[in-house]
């Protein structure tokens, strides 16, 4: 089945000095400021796109890399991903860093990095993402 989420951005005034909200409406768990500065210089208190790209990915990387351990016969205690998104202005995304940390009984590390590197390439965020450079360090914990 498939489905559609949404969310949409109000913006007033200029990029130097205007500002706007984002609001997740398929979720309706909240509505965020943004800013230029916030996403340019410092966060402030408030988010960019590239904060929400990274929050997207993080989760969708430990969502895919839980799919390909079902697949392996094998279950996860615990997935932990971090991703960091870099911007650099007049450049635009230079690159996507995620570092995940996992628990997962019975499972060599061999055989835990080429399942991860398998969620990298395999995760749909990944995919929508495939002309930014990403990368990836994973760990497996005892």
């Amino acid at each position: 089945m498939a489905t559609t989420r949404t969310a949409h951005t109000i913006w007033s005034g200029d990029l130097p000095s205007g500002s706007g909200q984002v609001s997740l409406d398929t979720s309706g768990i909240g509505t965020y400021d943004v800013t230029w500065k916030a996403r340019a210089e410092e966060s402030d208190g408030k988010t960019s796109p590239e904060e929400l790209i990274a929050a997207a990915h993080s989760a969708c990387f430990s969502m895919a890399f839980s799919a390909a351990l079902k697949e392996e016969d094998k279950t996860p205690e615990r997935v932990e991903t971090k991703a960091d998104v870099s911007f650099q202005p007049g450049e635009g995304i230079t690159g996507i860093h995620l570092t995940m940390s996992a628990s997962v009984p019975g499972l060599n590390n061999e055989d835990f990095q080429r399942i991860a590197d398998g969620a990298k390439t395999d995760c749909p965020v990944s995919a929508a993402l495939k002309g930014t450079t990403i990368t990836l360090d994973a760990t497996l914990e005892s």
